[in-house]
């Protein structure tokens, strides 16, 4: 029988935290982990400062441990560093150990909702929404292989945690 995880994954900028958290008010008796802040407390160090000192490769090691470990429990609504979803064996033990969300938007909504934050490694150079772009269509084959995809554009936090609450009993049948 499948775990009772709620895994959100998605783009920088898709909501995977603020729903995450809002889904957590609908759910006080699950846990709400962001896998990069759990990485971060763990670590001490922030994300953009793992990337500096140790590279992405490295990172990514560190974020599939993470996942393994946290996939040995029940009852936890996930948010996924925007990359997790790339690696195959992520894939394979989120899917099975949960219900995977993808919160999907378009490249200008993701700009549009981080263009002013700083801490994002993966925009340091170059930023811009052609760069939130680029790294989408790099990305979008694989969030494609959620159990579930959600379209975020254009709807409000209730309407998606509506969605989410809806989809994840459907698939649950």
């Amino acid at each position: 029988m499948k775990k009772n995880n709620i895994i959100l994954v998605g783009m920088m900028g898709a909501g995977k935290t603020y729903i995450g958290k809002a889904l957590k008010e609908k759910y006080p008796n699950m846990d709400f982990i962001d896998t990069d802040e759990f990485i971060e407390h763990t670590q001490n160090l922030k994300i953009s400062e793992i990337f500096e000192k140790f590279g992405e490769a490295y990172f990514r090691d560190l974020e599939t441990k993470v996942i393994s470990n946290l996939m040995q429990n029940d009852n936890q609504i996930i948010s996924l560093g925007g990359g997790v979803f790339e690696r195959e064996e992520n894939r394979t033990i989120l899917n099975k150990n949960g219900y995977t969300i993808y919160l999907k938007a378009d490249a200008q909504t993701l700009f549009n909702r981080i263009k002013n934050e700083t801490h994002r490694p993966l925009l340091k150079q170059g930023f811009g929404v052609e760069k939130v772009s680029e790294i989408l269509d790099k990305r979008e084959l694989n969030y494609q292989k959620a159990l579930i995809i959600i379209d975020t554009c254009k709807k409000s936090k209730y309407n998606i945690i509506e969605e989410v609450i809806k989809r994840v009993e459907e698939y649950a049948k």
